[in-house]
């Protein structure tokens, strides 16, 4: 297997076996768009969906993925840090590498990724958000991309917080292409990107209130006329038992 290969796939096709380090209960989640016990057509009400437990590839992860980690843990290291203070947890699932990276220390990693000779993650993709509404403590997600031309390896990154402090720190000082995908993650589901040269909405008008990608975003909606008839907005529609 060449260096800048992904770890091969075992069990007949399917990812490798992750760890099994528990770090938290299961959560069933009920329904969609916060609709509970009907069966709205909108809202899948009796959809449950079982999330799984998070968990922390156990070493080696294979392919290029273990020389990403070694990498960053030396460069980390140089400045005083060190691995394990700026990564809470890594997966490796389905061919992707996933560094679960503390807020406190996103913009470090990211400055280590694309200036380190070993890293050179020199593209960045998008960063894009996540709501988990069923996670107390950490219901914000910040997912990011990253790619190297230099040693054709990919990488993605999650930085977690909490709906009440929904604050993550902007790496547009880094990427500077982070601009406008931190504008929209910031519109659509309302994690404040600190430093960020102007956080201002990108799709949604500027009077406008919430933010429509969370998970807890009313239905809400318009009438809407269509040839003579009129369709209600989705919570008003009629329920099929």
């Amino acid at each position: 297997m060449s260096d800048s290969e992904p770890p091969a796939e075992q069990n007949g096709g399917l990812p490798a076996k992750l760890g099994a380090e528990r770090l938290e209960a299961p959560v069933v989640r009920e329904g969609l768009f916060g609709v509970h016990g009907t069966p709205d057509t909108s809202g899948y009400g009796r959809l449950k969906v079982r999330k799984p437990l998070p968990v922390s590839t156990p070493r080696p992860y294979g392919g290029y993925f273990d020389a990403v980690a070694d990498a960053l843990g030396s460069a980390l290291e140089a400045d005083g840090s060190s691995f394990d203070d700026a990564v809470e947890r890594v997966v490796v699932d389905r061919g992707e590498l996933t560094f679960y990276t503390r807020r406190e220390n996103l913009v470090q990693v990211m400055e280590r990724l694309l200036h380190d000779p070993a890293l050179r993650f020199e593209i960045f993709s998008g960063v894009s958000g996540v709501h988990y509404p069923d996670e107390p403590g950490r219901e914000l997600s910040a997912v990011y991309h990253l790619a190297s031309i230099t040693h054709n390896r990919r990488l993605r990154l999650e930085v977690r917080a909490p709906d009440a402090d929904p604050h993550i720190p902007s790496v547009t000082g880094v990427y500077p292409a982070a601009n406008w995908h931190e504008r929209e993650t910031w519109d659509f589901f309302g994690i404040v990107f600190d430093g960020h040269p102007a956080l201002t909405r990108i799709e949604m008008p500027d009077d406008w209130l919430g933010h429509p990608q969370r998970k807890d975003y009313p239905l809400g909606g318009i009438p809407v006329e269509y040839r003579g008839t009129k369709v209600p907005p989705p919570d008003e529609r009629r329920s099929y038992s």
